[in-house]
C-alpha cells in the first residue's frame, strides 16, 4: 500500500543519512533485507556486513557530493588536496578540470541516466591517475551504493537520485561545515584556551623551577627518557597541547634569559 516512488526516496535518504550523519551504514541493503513498518519507516535486517566512515571521511564525502551537486569542481579538488589524497606535485587547477570532466556530463541527462555509484567509480578512476591511493572505506561505500541504487531504480525507473541525495548532503554540509559548525568549533577552542588559562599559574611555577635547575646545571635526562618524552609529545599533538608546549617553552626561555642578563 506504499507509493514505490516515496519508498525509493526513503531508501536512498536512509542510506545516505547512515553514511554521512552516523558514519556507520548497512552494507547489504538488498530488497530481502529491507521492510517498511506500519508507521512508514524503513526497517533493515541482517547486519552481517556493515561499513564505517570516520569523521574526516564523512566530511570528505559530503563535501565532494555537495561540490558536484553545486558544480563547484574547485571545491571538490580542494577537498582532495586538503585530505592529502592527491600528491601536491599535481597542479590543483589540472585536477579541478579533471573533476569537471567527471561531473559535467551528468547534468542535462534524464534522472534515470544519472548514477551516483557510477559517478563515484569515475571519480576513483580519475583520482588514480593523479596517484591517489584506494581508500577501503570508500570502496565499500561505492559497492553499497550500487546495490541501493538498484533497489531504488527497481521501485521507480525514473528515480532522480540527485534530488533524493541533495537535502541529506546539503544538510550535513550546513551542520558540519557551515557557520553553525564554525561557532561550535570556536566554542571548543575557547574552552581549551580557558583550561589553558586555569593551568597557566602552575605552568609558570613549573617554568621557574625548571629555569632554576637549568641555571644550576641540574637537568640531565637519560636518552631513553628523552625519547619517551618526544614520542609522547608526538602522540598528543592536539592543537591546544601544542600551544601549551610552545607557551611553556617561551616562558622558560624568557626566565632563563632574564636570569643571565
Amino acid at each position: 500500500g506504499r507509493d514505490p516512488k516515496q519508498v525509493a526516496v526513503l531508501v536512498m535518504r536512509s542510506f545516505l543519512t547512515q553514511a554521512l550523519r552516523d558514519g556507520f551504514f548497512h552494507a547489504d541493503m538488498h530488497p530481502g533485507n529491507l521492510f517498511i513498518d506500519d508507521k512508514g519507516r524503513l526497517a533493515a535486517v541482517d547486519f552481517g556486513i556493515m561499513g564505517r566512515l570516520d569523521a574526516g571521511m564523512r566530511r570528505f564525502m559530503a563535501g565532494t557530493l555537495a561540490g558536484f551537486l553545486q558544480r563547484d569542481y574547485r571545491k571538490v579538488a580542494e577537498l582532495h588536496y586538503e585530505f592529502a589524497f592527491v600528491p601536491p606535485h599535481h597542479p590543483i587547477e589540472t585536477f579541478a578540470q579533471a573533476m569537471r570532466a567527471v561531473g559535467e556530463p551528468i547534468f542535462g541527462k534524464s534522472a534515470r541516466d544519472v548514477s551516483i555509484a557510477r559517478l563515484l567509480g569515475q571519480l576513483f578512476e580519475t583520482t588514480r591517475r593523479f596517484d591517489m591511493q584506494a581508500q577501503p572505506q570508500l570502496v565499500l561505500l561505492q559497492k553499497t551504493m550500487v546495490v541501493v541504487e538498484g533497489v531504488c531504480r527497481g521501485l521507480d525507473p525514473d528515480f532522480d537520485i540527485w534530488e533524493a541525495a541533495r537535502p541529506v548532503a546539503e544538510r550535513w554540509v550546513s551542520e558540519n561545515m557551515g557557520p553553525e559548525a564554525a561557532l561550535t568549533r570556536a566554542g571548543e577552542t575557547f574552552g581549551a584556551l580557558g583550561k589553558l588559562a586555569q593551568d597557566l599559574p602552575q605552568l609558570v611555577k613549573n617554568a621557574e623551577d625548571l629555569s632554576q635547575m637549568v641555571a644550576e646545571g641540574g637537568v640531565r635526562l637519560h636518552p631513553d627518557t628523552a625519547r619517551a618524552i618526544a614520542a609522547e609529545q608526538e602522540r598528543q599533538s592536539r592543537p591546544w597541547r601544542v600551544a601549551v608546549i610552545v607557551l611553556t617553552g617561551a616562558i622558560v626561555l624568557a626566565l632563563i634569559l632574564q636570569r643571565f642578563l
